[in-house]
């Protein structure tokens, strides 16, 4: 009876340490995925991606093969920075009838590129706390719309298996495929070499 009671103990305090660690590796912040830019070099980033993108605008010279831009993360995370700003910050409250599967507000975010992989980060409001989300993978391109497939996913610092979060996530960007068109001008979207890049179409 007192081994049972001992090992209940146990198996209680285990669960209990177990839980605490949890709950702290997703309210805790994770390294950021990219370097915070002065206001300054922001808006020379921001406009450096308005300039590559007058490119993809110009005529296609049937001769030559489609043009090509590179963008950097500092150039997407700049736009991307300019456009939270401009779009009203605010997160809904909960409620019995809320959609859980509706996407999030997103209070910030952080964008690199690695390789031939895309790692964003951002923190939104789960249950009235603010919780860092991060997510790794690949970009592309099928039928004009882009292509979003995960390798990784964390909540605060705690990992998660990609395949419990695929199935909604693909189905979250199934929903939201209005946002995922490309723009007629644009053929094509990958990340390589550490840079997004987009071919004309």
């Amino acid at each position: 009876m007192f081994k049972k009671w001992k090992l209940d103990r146990i198996i209680s305090i285990t669960t209990l340490v177990t839980s605490v660690v949890a709950v702290y590796l997703v309210v805790k912040k994770p390294q950021p995925v990219a370097q915070p830019q002065s206001p300054a070099v922001a808006v020379a980033n921001a406009q450096s991606f308005e300039q590559k993108l007058e490119e993809l605008e110009k005529p296609k010279d049937p001769e030559a093969p489609p043009a090509e831009i590179h963008l950097t993360s500092n150039e997407v995370s700049a736009v991307l920075a300019q456009s939270a700003s401009a779009i009203p910050a605010g997160s809904p409250q909960l409620t019995p009838n809320t959609d859980l599967g509706a996407m999030p507000s997103i209070l910030d975010q952080q964008v690199s590129f690695d390789g031939d992989q895309v790692h964003g980060q951002f923190l939104t409001t789960v249950l009235g706390k603010n919780v860092w989300v991060t997510v790794s993978g690949h970009v592309g391109s099928q039928d004009g719309y882009a292509t979003f497939d995960p390798t990784e996913f964390k909540i605060g610092d705690m990992s998660v298996p990609v395949s419990l979060v695929n199935g909604a996530l693909q189905k979250q960007l199934t929903s939201q495929r209005d946002h995922l068109k490309l723009p007629d001008n644009v053929g094509g979207v990958k990340v390589e070499n550490g840079e997004l890049v987009l071919t004309q179409k």
